[in-house]
């Protein structure tokens, strides 16, 4: 066996490892400590229930507290839970600031699902687990993805892009989109001109969505079937809405919730909707209930017979819900023939059991954040791969340090490009001002990444308010697990004022969760506060971030990763402030760089002008 399938292997077992430790619910790991670290939402409010997909039980929820939900991505595994009950397993189809829902992987609600005290805490992935070792033990048997694997491994690095000279035929598209730039065109030519692997790097706000949109259009107008996959639901269901507006005929499959109705009526589910076959299954799904009910009669307290009339008439709800499964998946497979396109998470693609069908493309959309043994669940259905994101981001989130430290949280991407002739970047940003984009271009893009002529500087559109020197240390917040800064805080709600900030085009980012946590009880109720993790992929018109490092060592922990940061500072549309202590970070090369940079193109404040 390859030694990196080995060590891939090895750091999935690490991994399920942290998971199960991380996230049991036991005398070490109290819930009070779960919700510190943002690993359990507690309590919850059930809002609606339901039956749904499969004739699983679903819920929709609401939360009295708005979460620092982080790890709580859509897709996630869970488990609902209240003390002294067990644990049902389930999986969160959705979570959009305080409103949620879930469903649950058993055959009806638990009888105490509506009393005081229900929560939901993260669970270990034991699917996802055992998907990504099956498909990395069987990979050698592959022989063409086998050699693209080893290629990926090889010692052979990329030839740099600029050594390539082969121009790419993009004349002979007929764009749809006709406000394309030319490095968005060279991107779209690349994919449909079909290498085995193309990779389209998208920096902050330069429309690699809509760049991905036309692609697919292209390819589908060339009479391909296209798969597009994300690691999120969200990312997903980004694309999916562009093409739908295209008249793409789309199919997403996975655990899609049904929030958004656009979507909804192109998933399997939404599909059927008042057909023939889906009268059958509302039949059954009727058995199912009046089973359910009968089942219920017994409750709590009952003797030995009643424990087994009970049990059969749930195993007789079991086996309809066999049945309705059987008629969907042969329903599904007649949609399958039929899209064009099809769309959902990797683990949603591989469920959907669509290896017989002959895909051209896939196209893998936030691959920075994809994990590399997830992606080779997927890329053996299709000839052709595309991967999109921007490495310069955030990478996935590991939990195992040992894991990340054997290279577990290196995305697919990351791998990719370094060994990949075929790099596409998307040059020209429409978001920020340019002074807000410069540092991030220069640092991170090799000076590559323009400016939109629309954008280029009005006034100030960057500041960083130093704290040097003022004794606003950083401390340890009430639940001792994140670190808060208070002095910053109380400069945030003097900046808020004086600059007579919306509170409502303003958000408040910060890498410490502590510091989300104490900003909750101190600055504006309209104002969005998020960590920088949580906010990637997001925008405001007005940023302050909140960098909360204060100490005499000069330690800035997890600061040090500078994808942290590049995040943070190309959130802002028109305005972005910084808070932070130069003396703490500024003996950074990083920091250091980013406060010369400020003192050119921004304005360099200190903390003593507000303090009057």
């Amino acid at each position: 066996m390859h030694p990196h399938i080995q060590t891939l292997l090895k750091c999935i077992g690490l991994e399920e490892k942290e998971q199960l430790q991380r996230y049991s619910l036991d005398q070490q790991h109290t819930l009070k400590q779960l919700k510190a670290e943002g690993l359990a939402l507690h309590p919850i409010i059930i809002t609606r229930k339901s039956f749904g997909y499969a004739d699983y039980p679903e819920i929709s929820f609401r939360l009295s507290f708005p979460p620092e939900a982080n790890m709580f991505k859509d897709g996630a595994a869970i488990e609902c839970f209240i003390a002294g009950e067990e644990a049902v397993k389930g999986v969160l189809l959705n979570l959009d600031g305080k409103i949620g829902e879930l469903r649950l992987f058993i055959p009806d609600f638990p009888d105490w699902i509506e009393d005081d005290g229900v929560g939901i805490k993260l669970a270990p992935d034991t699917r996802a687990t055992s998907i990504m070792k099956k498909v990395l033990q069987e990979l050698e048997h592959n022989k063409p993805l086998y050699k693209l694997f080893e290629q990926l491994h090889g010692t052979q690095s990329a030839v740099p892009q600029a050594a390539l000279s082969e121009s790419l035929k993009v004349t002979t598209l007929s764009f749809r989109n006709q406000n394309l730039n030319d490095s968005q065109q060279q991107a779209i030519a690349a994919i449909t001109q079909n290498e085995q692997i193309t990779i389209i790097h998208g920096p902050p706000g330069t429309g690699k969505t809509t760049t991905l949109i036309e692609a697919i259009v292209q390819l589908v107008k060339a009479g391909e079937k296209v798969l597009v996959s994300a690691p999120s639901n969200t990312a997903v269901d980004n694309i999916a809405k562009g093409l739908i507006q295209q008249g793409v005929k789309l199919l997403r499959v996975g655990n899609t919730s049904k929030v958004d109705e656009t979507i909804f009526a192109h998933t399997p589910e939404g599909r059927l909707t008042n057909s023939r076959q889906q009268k059958e299954i509302k039949a059954l799904k009727i058995r199912a209930e009046e089973f359910r009910k009968m089942a219920l009669k017994y409750k709590r307290s009952f003797g030995k017979a009643e424990r087994e009339q009970r049990n059969l008439l749930f195993k007789e709800v079991k086996n309809i819900r066999t049945e309705i499964k059987k008629l969907q998946i042969y329903n599904e497979e007649k949609l399958f023939q039929e899209a064009e396109v099809i769309a959902g998470t990797p683990i949603g693609l591989y469920d959907a059991t669509i290896n017989q069908l002959h895909f051209n493309t896939i196209i893998i959309d936030e691959a920075g954040q994809c994990i590399e043994p997830l992606a080779w669940c997927i890329f053996p259905l299709a000839d052709n791969i595309v991967l999109a994101g921007d490495h310069w981001q955030l990478p996935p989130t590991v939990l195992s340090n040992e894991a990340a430290n054997m290279g577990f949280n290196e995305s697919i991407l990351e791998r990719a490009i370094i060994k990949t002739n075929n790099v596409f970047l998307l040059n020209t940003q429409y978001r920020m001002r340019q002074a807000i984009a410069g540092f991030s271009s220069n640092y991170f893009y090799n000076s590559l990444l323009l400016t939109a002529e629309h954008l280029y500087n009005t006034g100030v559109h960057l500041t960083f308010i130093d704290t040097a020197g003022s004794g606003y240390n950083e401390e340890h917040g009430p639940d001792g697990t994140s670190l808060q800064n208070e002095g910053e805080l109380r400069i945030i709600q003097k900046i808020i004022e004086t600059e007579s900030l919306n509170p409502l085009t303003t958000a408040f980012i910060s890498p410490y969760s502590g510091q989300v946590a104490a900003a909750k009880e101190m600055l504006p109720k309209q104002l969005r506060l998020s960590t920088i993790d949580s906010f990637q992929g997001q925008e405001k018109e007005i940023i302050i971030v909140s960098l909360v490092r204060s100490n005499d060592d000069g330690d800035i922990g997890f600061l040090k990763d500078y994808r942290r940061m590049n995040v943070a500072i190309t959130r802002a549309k028109e305005q972005l402030f910084v808070i932070g202590d130069s003396a703490t970070i500024g003996a950074d090369v990083f920091y250091n760089s980013f406060l010369t940079y400020i003192e050119k193109h921004g304005t360099y404040r200190t903390v003593w002008e507000f303090e009057m």
